[in-house]
């Protein structure tokens, strides 16, 4: 290891900020990852401690208008038996996450018309009534502006739309037309000026991606200062136009978090699921490589394996309390301590 990539490092860490070019040369150099991953883990700790926040992920719908090239769940895709989850389905899954110790829940689905504003606001405000203490996280996918403001006054606190890629030629790669990144962005830009705490975020390994394309993810986000990130490396569907391509690697993803740490210290950055999916430490590196968040699946176990974004996702068969058990187990043998608050991000 050279005092050269040492100093680099250390400089970003310090300064929480980087060009493109020092990006790609930590991305590339493969000189020694564990420093990296080190003072990642140092960065996290100094702000988080030890502390791991629970998120009760919650898919309530795999239905989708949208067809990303990508995506287990696009409409186009015939072999998907799609469901959708009740008011009250979605309330008994709150209740079992309470009974828990889960104190955010996040509901996730396709881009299903199917549920309406007022549905939304109905379900929301049901959660809030029954569990006041609790954030609401939303992982919907692009909508209007009076839909947004909706869903905010209803309750929700969060809001989860992953930009995928920072760069609009890669964007079209990924999507279908009438996708674009511009309204990606702006979606984003709308959810924070209404007073969501929002997230943003990009797989890893992604059909024509780049180290380019790496690089210029890390610099929106850090324009961007999001409350959290997510993170994940590609992994491809079978029944989806990239079915042939090769998965996103550990190592890659992993030095993307790591950075994403450096550059933006205080966001929160969950440990995903994906990363389990294509290693069985891969949750637990995600951790020591500067993750903070973990999201165990309260979804009820017989529709999980219909909620395939990527091939041979883990934990379809488990129930809540044998996923949250499972977790901890992995969290504390990480070095680290499962916390049962909001886990609210320190992002100014």
């Amino acid at each position: 290891m050279s005092t050269k990539y040492t100093e680099l490092i250390d400089k970003i860490a310090i300064e929480n900020n980087a060009t493109k070019d020092e990006i790609i040369e930590v991305i590339t150099s493969h000189e020694n990852d564990n420093y990296l991953f080190d003072k990642a883990n140092e960065v996290r700790q100094r702000i988080y401690g030890k502390d791991v926040y629970l998120r009760g992920l919650i898919e309530f719908t795999n239905h989708c208008k949208n067809n990303c090239l990508y995506c287990g769940i696009r409409g186009e895709n015939r072999n998907v038996e799609r469901y959708r989850l009740t008011k009250s389905e979605i309330l008994e899954c709150c209740e079992t996450g309470y009974k828990l110790g889960f104190r955010t829940f996040v509901l996730q689905g396709g881009e299903d018309l199917f549920y309406t504003d007022d549905m939304l606001c109905d379900i929301i405000s049901a959660i809030k009534t029954k569990h006041p203490d609790c954030a609401i996280t939303l992982s919907l996918g692009e909508r209007s502006s009076d839909s947004y403001k909706m869903l905010h006054e209803a309750g929700a606190d969060r809001y989860l739309l992953r930009h995928e890629t920072a760069n609009p030629e890669h964007y079209l790669k990924l999507h279908p037309e009438g996708m674009s990144l511009k309204t990606r962005i702006d979606c984003l830009w709308e959810l924070r000026e209404i007073g969501f705490q929002v997230g943003a975020g990009f797989m890893v390994g992604s059909p024509y991606q780049t180290v380019e394309n790496l690089a210029e993810d890390l610099l929106f986000l850090k324009e961007f200062n999001p409350h959290m990130v997510g993170i994940g490396p590609f992994i491809p569907h079978k029944d989806t136009p990239f079915k042939d391509f090769e998965q996103g690697s550990l190592r890659d993803t992993l030095v993307m978090v790591a950075l994403t740490r450096l550059l933006l210290p205080y966001v929160l950055l969950p440990s995903t699921t994906a990363l389990g999916t294509i290693n069985h430490q891969g949750r637990e590196l995600g951790l020591k490589a500067g993750a903070n968040v973990v999201m165990p699946n309260l979804s009820p176990t017989r529709y999980r394996k219909h909620y395939a974004l990527y091939d041979n996702k883990i934990c379809t068969g488990d129930e809540a309390a044998e996923c949250r058990a499972c977790l901890e187990r992995r969290v504390v043998s990480a070095g680290f301590e499962i916390i049962t608050t909001r886990g609210d991000s320190k992002v100014q």
